[in-house]
Formats: C-alpha cells, structure tokens, sequence
C-alpha cells in the first residue's frame, strides 16, 4: 500500500477561471487585434470587390448584409443566403473562414488554459 494515492476534490470558481483567461487573452492581445483587423479589411474588400449577393432576389448585397455575410463565413456557419460573386469574392470568403478558425481556436485555447491554470492554483491551496 506504499503507492496509495490520495484523491483530492478541488472546487473550481468562475472567478478564478475567469481571470486565468483573461490573462491569457491579454497576452494574446495583438495577434487578436491583427486577426480582427485583417477580418475588417476582408469584409471592406468582400463589400467592394466580392460580389456579393443575395440569393433570393440575386441584387448586390448592402454593407450591413455584407457584414453578416462575412460574420457567419468567418464563424464557419454559412447560410447561404448571401454568396460572393467574383473569383476575389470567393478567395476572401475561404480567408475568413480561416481567420474565424483561428480566431475561434485561440479563444478557445485561453478558456482551456483558463480551466488548468485555476485547477493547479485550487489544487496547490488544497494542498497546503
């Protein structure tokens, strides 16, 4: 019974959690910028240069669809209900599903880290 191990319940709190990701966030600040600029100038280009339009009455999209356009491309969602017309349209399209991938990943990543950085603090304090 030498290698008996001692199970410990430790209780996380959103708090705690919270501030973990937080943090992170922050280190991850500029690469977040740049992936929320680079998605601004994306859907500027899908407005002028896309072709985008509506598929119900095919007329070009306006700014305020193409926004919404370019929001659920990048959440990977896509209705379909607006699409991109031109060759440019299409490769900006594929390049913010990629940016909204990434983008969706690293906040993910930070509320992992979030959780493992609150356990360790909550397991190290149980410990004492």
């Amino acid at each position: 019974m030498g290698n008996a191990t001692r199970d410990t319940v430790v209780r996380l709190r959103a708090r705690e959690i919270l501030r973990e990701m937080s943090r992170t966030l922050w280190y991850l600040r500029t690469i977040l910028a740049g992936l929320l600029l680079l998605f601004i100038l994306l859907t500027f280009g899908m407005y002028r240069w896309g072709g985008a339009v509506e598929t119900l009455n095919r007329t070009p999209s306006t700014l305020v669809e193409t926004v919404y356009f370019c929001a659920i491309t990048a959440l990977t969602i896509g209705y379909g209900d607006v699409v991109p017309t031109s060759t440019f349209g299409r490769i900006d399209a594929v390049l913010l599903g990629v940016i909204g991938v990434v983008f969706t990943g690293l906040i993910v990543a930070a509320a992992v880290r979030g959780v493992q950085e609150a356990a360790h603090r909550a397991g190290a304090e149980a410990g004492r």
